[in-house]
């Protein structure tokens, strides 16, 4: 055992013992939480006009602060983007991460002083975690990758500007940078093919033991590498002990992933975002995430189901109850306030608040009042890979309101790996399995008011080239999985495989 090693596992076990002080006091953490948000904005532009000196609990602040998402808060935003201090937080931010916008085109998601430790604080004690649970820590002598955005950063007044990833690059403890791969330059470039190409090159000679990334993207680097040697990863990386991954469900990846490898790798999964680094996969037998209650964030969340009513409910931690939709709401120190983050998520535990993400509140399919969410198509997907020799790549569902004849339907677009021998009996089992996840859609159908759904094949890589003509190929970009409109179903035509 390397001295670095040895040193991790004491430090692992250190930082275990914390996780678990805040875990077991969930109410207790938030209250501080909340109370300590509270008190440092209170003379902040936002703090004032929102009378946070008259905020005390809860109630009051669900009374003084609205929810808002980027749009509505985005004029708080512009000034501080504008090098206005005092804002929305003490001062100005230390950057803004950059990210692609809706209606407002860019979006710049301030990080503070206070905030930007607990993005690297989640991320390494998502790994010190797993090496106290399990005990392995022989990988920390390894090489590890991270696939993530060009560190180079601009300006915006004054203020450092760039992606989350690369912002946080800037961060990597000195003990691990010897470790980490892809090299400085290799990592500022800009065009994803040419860069992935050039971490193959640096990474093939390389002892890999950890490998990070976005499952879609991590799958195309392995791809890559297996037409460059025609040998599994798992042989040309024997030392590769663990995949961290985050961004989106790993289910629907994991059969081909395990082909590519050739064996079963343990990972951790990750809910980081620009707005704060939330959860971190804490069991190795347990799918949901640990929310992070001591990160600088106060949470509240709010039904999804009841998100558009007038006035919903808004819950704190305290009330939450397990297997229910919720979209969840975060007041940051980095100055968010009663943020509408767009995700939505369900409780697979309340002792300790583990969840899984469901989706995005914006990305549904309910053309007939279904609400079909993220969770419930990739779980009937993963549901019948597992009973058939398909596997896929990606995929992506929209609704067909006006079919050429018969009745509506729902139409999957999926990139396969490796088709089903019989397309037809595929789709009734993908049917039936969503009839399983979504009771909704399960009376549409036998009401025959939609007709069982369709597959549309998709050709190898279409899902790269639609994402590359959009102009998102890349790390951090990820394929919407629902579309309450035909806006993705139209632009992937020219890929639809015949």
């Amino acid at each position: 055992m390397s001295i670095k090693s040895f040193a991790a596992k004491i430090f692992a076990k250190t930082v275990r013992k914390k996780i678990k002080k805040w875990a077991n006091n969930p109410v207790e953490t938030q209250e501080k939480v909340f109370q300590q948000l509270i008190n440092q904005a209170k003379n902040t532009a936002f703090g004032k006009e929102h009378n946070f000196t008259a905020i005390h609990t809860h109630k009051d602040f669900s009374e003084q602060v609205p929810v808002r998402d980027y749009e509505a808060l985005k004029p708080y935003i512009d000034r501080v983007v504008a090098a206005e201090a005092d804002i929305l937080w003490p001062g100005k931010p230390l950057y803004f991460a950059k990210t692609s916008g809706t209606t407002s085109g860019a979006k710049y998601i301030p990080l503070t002083k206070a905030s930007m430790p607990t993005h690297i604080e989640g991320a390494r004690n998502a790994i010190l975690n797993y090496i106290a649970e399990t005990g392995e820590n022989k990988f920390v002598d390894g090489k590890m990758i991270f696939l993530q955005g060009s560190p180079v950063m601009g300006s915006t007044n004054g203020i450092k500007t760039g992606r989350l990833s690369g912002i946080v690059a800037h961060y990597v403890p000195a003990y691990l940078q010897k470790n980490r791969l892809p090299s400085w330059e290799t990592n500022c470039i800009e065009d994803w093919e040419e860069k992935v190409e050039a971490i193959i090159k640096e990474t093939l000679p390389e002892k890999m033991s950890v490998i990070s990334g976005i499952p879609s993207w991590v799958q195309m680097y392995f791809e890559k590498i297996q037409q460059q040697t025609n040998k599994s990863i798992s042989e040309v990386f024997p030392d590769f002990k663990l995949f961290i991954y985050g961004g989106v469900n790993f289910e629907p990846y994991r059969a081909k992933f395990n082909q590519l490898i050739g064996k079963t790798i343990p990972s951790i999964e990750l809910y980081p975002a620009s707005e704060g680094f939330f959860a971190f996969q804490d069991k190795q037998n347990n799918p949901g995430m640990l929310l992070r209650l001591n990160a600088g964030i106060f949470y509240e969340f709010i039904k999804a189901d009841e998100f558009d009513t007038a006035a919903p409910k808004r819950y704190t931690i305290g009330e939450v109850e397990v297997n229910v939709n919720y979209v969840m709401i975060i007041s940051t120190n980095a100055g968010l306030w009663a943020y509408n983050l767009g995700d939505t998520i369900m409780f697979t535990s309340t002792q300790p608040y583990r969840i899984l993400v469901s989706g995005r509140i914006k990305h549904f399919t309910s053309a007939f009042g279904e609400h079909v969410i993220a969770k419930e198509v990739e779980h009937a997907l993963k549901e019948t890979i597992a009973t058939t020799n398909a596997s896929v790549n990606e995929f992506s569902v929209a609704p067909q309101t006006n079919p050429t004849s018969g009745l509506p339907y729902h139409e999957w677009f999926i990139e396969f790996d490796q088709e089903p021998d019989d397309i037809e009996a595929f789709a009734l089992r993908l049917d039936e399995n969503m009839q399983k996840q979504n009771s909704y859609y399960l009376d549409l159908i036998q009401g025959n008011i939609l007709r069982p759904l369709v597959i549309t094949k998709i050709a190898p890589k279409g899902f790269q080239a639609y994402m590359k003509s959009i102009g998102k190929l890349g790390g951090q970009n990820k394929v919407a999985r629902l579309a309450n409109n035909r806006n993705i179903a139209d632009a992937l035509k020219p890929w639809y495989k015949k």
